[in-house]
């Protein structure tokens, strides 16, 4: 991540950056002219795609750790899915909640899209 960011901020024009200096322009007011408006687009990019993922919780880690004392309080989306389709063999519930876990991260996806593309000038993803 700290790569992209790194690349996208060698996009800035260095003739902005010298004028900012020579103009008296602190470092704050550098980021906030020059360097945040080469970043933006892409933190907006990858600000909506981790909002996709908000549901997501890994799942090798939850299920690594669960024991019998713990179960209730660690049980996770994912982790139930599992449990119901391939244990119980219920798979047409299991398929169900694993849909509705899509749903409502597409859902979660359109909403933060269209806040940031009402605080972007109508620029979303």
């Amino acid at each position: 991540m700290h790569h992209v960011h790194t690349a996208a901020l060698s996009g800035a024009s260095q003739d902005l950056i010298e004028a900012a200096v020579i103009d008296g322009a602190n470092i704050v007011q550098q980021i906030k002219a020059v360097e945040w408006p080469a970043i933006k687009d892409m933190v907006i990019v990858q600000f909506i795609l981790q909002a996709g993922n908000i549901m997501s919780v890994g799942f090798e880690k939850a299920y690594a750790l669960q024991t019998d004392l713990n179960l209730k309080s660690s049980e996770i989306i994912s982790t139930y899915v599992y449990k119901k389709g391939l244990l119980d063999g219920d798979y047409g519930f299991s398929t169900a909640v694993g849909l509705f876990n899509t749903v409502i991260n597409v859902i979660l996806l359109i909403i933060v899209n269209n806040v940031v593309a009402k605080m972007n000038d109508g620029k979303g993803l």
